[in-house]
């Protein structure tokens, strides 16, 4: 990372108070940047926000809807940033179910609220929206998912991300091009790490079965996901904002920042993993109906490795190591902002020495 590029400039985060949004917060601020964040408040008990005192290093900290026009445009022209990174979102699928008309509000009308407060604050310079992996048309084909192709998405979720992604592509050539502001989107697998407590996620309820003593249940043990450590994509998000205000006309597109091909596994795989590396653990299979979840998803990032010289620097085993080496720190007490700011020293060192 850039350090010297992130010394002194105001960045503005969508989503700062959750598990993503929390770590790249840390991060940024580590590089000597200025964050101002816009969230709501965390919606687990615990949190990494809070575990980690995300809040002490925000040169200000907004709780409040991406749903709130006026609220977002005056947080954005109070903060005057130079780059806005954008995560604020409803992110499971499995919710969006239950609440679908929530989902597409806040991921889609979320996003046009943002783009038009950017609209009106002259100083934003570049905007990254974060979206997934699963904003793709998913075929359940073999090959991974390339940047041209195809937006769709079976479960509310997935559909209101492909709608995000579009009009992100809309705000662009519409308005923001021509004010010079460089936008891109940012889509990436399955991330884990620690200070993760969100419902339905694979390596979160395995941490919370273990601490409860209680075999994991696990929906489908044979779906493959693109699965890396939380500071992969956000590596690419931060390099990809730089190179957006380095150089706006040549960045503004969408990009996949997904994981080596050999880290696309299973989910009994890395129970299994889990499982090996903590004694006592147990898992089955859940074997009530379920609702619908792709079974096959890969990314293909050969552009982003081309254009943006960028790559994973951790093998799924060290993101699991890792991911277990936080939660035994946070059960034994420790500080956790520093243990979270070591973690993110170590990736840059990893990165620093390849």
């Amino acid at each position: 990372m850039n350090a010297e590029f992130w010394r002194g400039k105001t960045v503005f985060i969508t989503g700062h108070t959750g598990f993503k949004g929390g770590w790249l917060a840390l991060w940024l601020h580590q590089l000597g940047a200025r964050v101002h964040g816009y969230a709501l408040a965390p919606n687990t008990t615990p949190s990494l926000f809070a575990e980690a005192r995300v809040a002490e290093v925000l040169a200000s900290h907004t709780i409040a809807d991406i749903r709130d026009a006026q609220g977002l445009h005056a947080a954005l022209s109070a903060a005057q940033p130079e780059i806005v990174l954008h995560l604020a979102a409803q992110p499971l699928v499995r919710y969006s179910y239950q609440k679908p008309v929530e989902t597409f509000s806040t991921n889609v009308m979320g996003t046009v609220n943002l783009f038009e407060a950017v609209r009106k604050v002259d100083s934003v310079k570049a905007v990254v929206n974060v979206t997934t992996d699963k904003c793709y048309e998913n075929r359940e084909w073999v090959w991974p998912y390339r940047e041209e192709e195809a937006m769709g998405g079976h479960d509310p979720y997935s559909s209101s991300k492909a709608c995000s992604e579009i009009v992100s592509a809309a705000y662009r050539r519409s308005f923001l091009a021509e004010q010079g502001v460089a936008v891109a989107s940012a889509r990436a697998g399955n991330v884990i790490g620690g200070g993760d407590w969100s419902v339905d996620r694979l390596v979160p309820d395995f941490l919370k079965a273990m601490d409860a003593k209680q075999p994991l249940l696990i929906r489908s043990p044979n779906a493959i996901r693109p699965w890396q450590h939380v500071l992969e994509p956000l590596s690419g998000y931060i390099t990809l904002a730089e190179n957006l205000y380095r150089q706006p006309g040549e960045y503004a597109e969408a990009w996949n920042f997904g994981p080596s091909d050999d880290d696309a596994r299973t989910v009994q795989w890395i129970v299994e993993q889990l499982v090996a590396a903590t004694p006592g653990a147990s898992w089955q299979v859940d074997g009530k109906p379920q609702l619908h979840e792709a079974s096959y998803l890969k990314l293909d990032s050969s552009k982003a490795r081309t254009r943006l010289d960028w790559k994973p620097r951790w093998n799924l085993k060290s993101a699991l190591d890792k991911t277990i080496e936080w939660h035994a720190a946070w059960r034994d007490g420790q500080d956790m902002g520093q243990v979270t700011l070591a973690q993110i020293q170590a990736y840059q060192d990893t990165a620093q020495a390849v």
